[in-house]
């Protein structure tokens, strides 16, 4: 997608269009790129894969009408987001249909608490069931978004959830709910300013935020 500038030069106008079975290995790169805190989480694994494997690849697969990508008007995705209508029903599915698909390049993490990065993500990978949260009941659907920081800032996060909701709002969704590492402040302040307001759930490491379907980030 192209625009005309006022000198009369042809500029590329980022836009959102439905994910693609092409976009995977760039949404894999944004995963990686934004995965700690929201920065950089490069050279952090052992195996980087495992984080498009947790957070991105499952819901591309097992709910694709709800994959997005902010192409930056050249084809590239940079940036997405991407959720389910239905957690419980996703957490199963999970188990079921995505796991063994990807079970033998993550081995599960060792008995016991896990103690290490490269242990909690294998952890989180081989329990699904983690997502179903008691408190988060009203909240059926949950959502993943990440934007390279070429693109922060610029009201790309804002148009990416409004797609979303309004794609939920299509499937009678009553809310959606994001869990976010609550040292996570530039997150929380985007959250915020769309309209998410805290969960009541009492964890240490997390904060979950909730918005109801139909009161779209605009």
């Amino acid at each position: 997608m192209t625009s005309v500038t006022s000198s009369g030069q042809l500029t590329k106008t980022p836009f959102i269009r439905r994910y693609g079975p092409e976009d995977a290995d760039a949404v894999a790169d944004i995963c990686v790129r934004t995965a700690d805190a929201g920065s950089d989480a490069t050279g952090i694994y052992q195996d980087a894969a495992i984080l498009s494997n947790l957070f991105a690849a499952p819901y591309a697969a097992l709910d694709p009408d709800l994959a997005f990508v902010l192409d930056d008007g050249t084809g590239n995705a940079v940036g997405y987001v991407l959720g389910t209508d239905d957690t419980p029903r996703f957490a199963e599915r999970f188990r079921t249909e995505w796991l063994p698909t990807v079970a033998d390049r993550h081995d599960a993490a060792p008995e016991g608490k896990p103690t290490t990065a490269d242990e909690l993500m294998a952890w989180l990978l081989h329990h699904p069931e983690r997502l179903l949260v008691p408190g988060l009941e009203p909240y059926p659907a949950h959502m993943h978004i990440d934007l390279l920081p070429s693109h922060q800032g610029l009201g790309f996060g804002r148009a990416l959830v409004d797609r979303l909701v309004a794609e939920l709002a299509q499937r009678s969704a009553p809310a959606v709910h994001v869990g976010m590492l609550t040292a996570n402040a530039s997150a929380r302040r985007f959250y915020d300013r769309l309209g998410f307001h805290v969960i009541p759930i009492d964890d240490p490491d997390l904060t979950y935020l909730g918005l109801r379907v139909g009161l779209t980030a605009g």
